[in-house]
């Protein structure tokens, strides 16, 4: 398999995290967002999007991380990255797309340079607008880590999932964009759970082979 993907792509992230959890090795093809490569023929024939990450898998290749991850899930079950309950797996996804399908749109790349280039926003206005969607999407994630018997050393049990591999690359994002985190403890507290494991550690962008060349 090949992922293509960029270092501080989230959604890449996301799938660097699941393949890590799963053992599953996989060669890694840079898609350098800062350069365009994202619109190029060759990659547009790859995901005629143009976002990342996609993954080729024998004669196929798969988009989307959240649908990439629970591919993997279904074809390499163990360890499972959703609960076996119904109403479980329900509240597993909710806390994802919370973070996949609310925050992380409004403040991908694209936009962000959208709004520098076709709307002239400042980085100071940039900025706010990116602390302004984590804010509202962790002020509904927070209650609904803290609230809840079901939340164990991770988002879900004592066991890393779905929720928890869209949570650290948010928080990963939302710590560059000197977000202010002190309201939400029980995601700093999954955070820092997380990241002491290697499958977490090992995904993260600083430890890609572009890191250092790219910044």
């Amino acid at each position: 398999m090949k992922i293509h993907g960029y270092f501080r792509s989230s959604a890449a992230y996301r799938v660097r995290i699941a393949l890590n959890l799963k053992n599953i090795e996989c060669d890694t093809v840079l898609v350098n967002l800062q350069a365009g490569d994202q619109s190029s023929p060759a990659y547009r024939a790859i995901n005629p999007q143009g976002r990342v990450p996609a993954l080729e898998t024998d004669d196929h290749i798969l988009v989307q991380s959240l649908a990439i991850i629970e591919y993997l899930d279904e074809t390499s079950p163990s360890p499972p990255l959703l609960p076996s309950d119904p109403l479980a797996r329900a509240r597993v996804r909710g806390i994802a797309n919370i973070i996949a399908c609310d925050i992380h749109p409004l403040n991908n790349l694209a936009v962000l340079n959208y709004l520098r280039d076709d709307l002239s926003v400042d980085e100071e206005n940039r900025t706010r607008w990116y602390q302004q969607w984590v804010r509202q999407g962790f002020d509904g994630v927070e209650p609904l880590l803290a609230n809840s018997s079901d939340t164990g050393k991770f988002c879900h049990g004592d066991s890393p999932g779905l929720a928890d591999i869209c949570l650290v690359p948010q928080v990963f994002n939302a710590q560059r964009f000197n977000c202010d985190l002190s309201p939400y403890p029980t995601i700093a507290r999954i955070f820092d759970a997380c990241a002491s494991l290697d499958a977490f550690d090992k995904a993260q962008p600083s430890n890609q082979p572009e890191a250092a060349q790219l910044g």
